[in-house]
C-alpha cells in the first residue's frame, strides 16, 4: 500500500457517482476539497461517519470544503445509500478501484483475527491546488467533522 501523505499532488482522476455523473478531480479547482474513503454503504460505522459530515456540511461549507465519499460499493449501493441518508455531496462508486489505488488506500488488515485486503478508512484535506494538507487515517466515525474542522 503506497498511500499519497501531506504534500503529495493528488494525480488526476474521473469516477462515476451514485447517479452514473462522471466525477474529476479538475472539477474541484480552485476549491478545498475532502475525500473520505469508507469500506462499505450502510455499515454502522460508515453510516455514522457519513451521517456525521452530512450534519455538519453547512460548517464544513463554510470553511470552504467540498465533500465527496468513495467506496467500492456499486453505483445503486451508493444511490440507495445517498438518498437513506439524505446525504449533500457525490458518492463515487468506485468499483474497478481507479480512485483507490490513486490515493493508496487498499492493502492488507485485520479484523477479529482474520487478515485480508480491503479498503482503508481514510481521509484527505486537498487543497484549491490539489495538493494534500492533511491526511486522516485513525477517522473518529461519529465525530468525523470536528476531526476536519480542527
Amino acid at each position: 500500500m503506497n498511500m499519497l501523505k501531506a504534500g503529495d499532488k493528488v494525480p488526476e482522476f474521473s469516477a462515476k457517482d451514485q447517479d452514473g455523473n462522471t466525477i474529476n478531480l479538475q472539477d474541484y479547482r480552485g476549491k478545498k476539497l475532502v475525500v473520505f474513503f469508507y469500506p462499505r454503504a450502510n455499515t454502522p460505522g460508515c453510516t455514522a461517519e457519513a451521517c456525521n459530515l452530512r450534519d455538519n456540511y453547512g460548517l464544513l461549507q463554510e470553511e470552504g470544503y467540498e465533500l465527496l465519499g468513495v467506496s467500492e460499493d456499486s453505483q445503486k449501493k451508493q444511490a440507495n445509500f445517498k438518498n437513506k441518508y439524505d446525504f449533500p455531496f457525490p458518492l463515487l462508486a468506485d468499483e474497478d478501484h481507479t480512485v483507490i489505488e490513486t490515493f493508496g488506500v487498499w492493502g492488507p488488515k485485520k479484523f477479529m483475527g482474520k487478515e485480508y485486503d480491503g479498503l482503508h478508512r481514510t481521509t484527505f484535506v486537498i487543497d484549491e491546488e490539489g495538493v494534500i494538507e492533511r491526511v486522516i487515517e485513525k477517522v473518529k466515525t461519529k465525530d468525523h467533522a470536528a476531526q476536519l474542522l480542527n
